[in-house]
């Protein structure tokens, strides 16, 4: 399985990067208080522990450590599931999430949610992209691919606050994408 490109928040970061994806989550295992205590959750909002326990199964999914993925998925999906309103970047990381876990399908429907409110958002194609690789289904995964590409300078151009957040992750993506299709990007 190929990384999945999900970085955490940038306004989250507090150490240098454990995993290509993480972007700054500074929590290898978890650890992230002073002198290696564990943070108090009971302590942050609802917003904060949902970002926390998915930046912890996406540094997981990474290492390759499917056991913890599968003890803290239950976690982080419901500490999701606590959140007042899912904006589009909740819906990808919990489609992400997904993945990490191996549910294509449950990815597919974070994506096609988001489309029904932002129908050319980048995360669309991002969690399309993986989850049909995922399923096999190349075909689709191209046009993901494709999808992407197309709609990617427009959607840049919008500056989400989303965007910023996951910068490497898209830009990354992209250039996955132009490999995948054969194109040629402009950055």
């Amino acid at each position: 399985m190929r990384s999945l490109g999900a970085p955490s928040r940038a306004d989250e970061a507090t150490s240098a990067p454990i995993a290509p994806f993480a972007g700054g989550a500074g929590e290898a295992g978890g650890a992230g208080g002073a002198g290696g205590q564990p943070p108090d959750i009971s302590q942050m909002s609802p917003e904060e522990r949902a970002n926390r326990l998915f930046n912890r199964v996406m540094i997981l999914a990474e290492s390759g450590k499917q056991d913890s993925v599968q003890f803290f998925m239950p976690m982080a999906l419901g500490a999701y599931a606590q959140l007042p309103a899912l904006d589009a970047d909740a819906r990808y990381h919990i489609g992400m999430l997904e993945l990490a876990g191996g549910n294509a399908n449950a990815a597919l429907a974070q994506a096609d949610t988001i489309g029904r409110s932002i129908s050319t958002h980048l995360f669309i194609y991002v969690l399309r992209a993986h989850a049909y690789q995922e399923l096999g289904n190349t075909q689709l995964e191209r046009r993901a691919y494709a999808d992407f590409l197309r709609n990617e300078p427009a959607e840049r151009a919008k500056n989400r606050q989303e965007y910023t957040d996951h910068a490497d992750a898209l830009t990354s993506f992209k250039t996955e994408a132009a490999r995948v299709t054969g194109r040629r990007t402009g950055t």
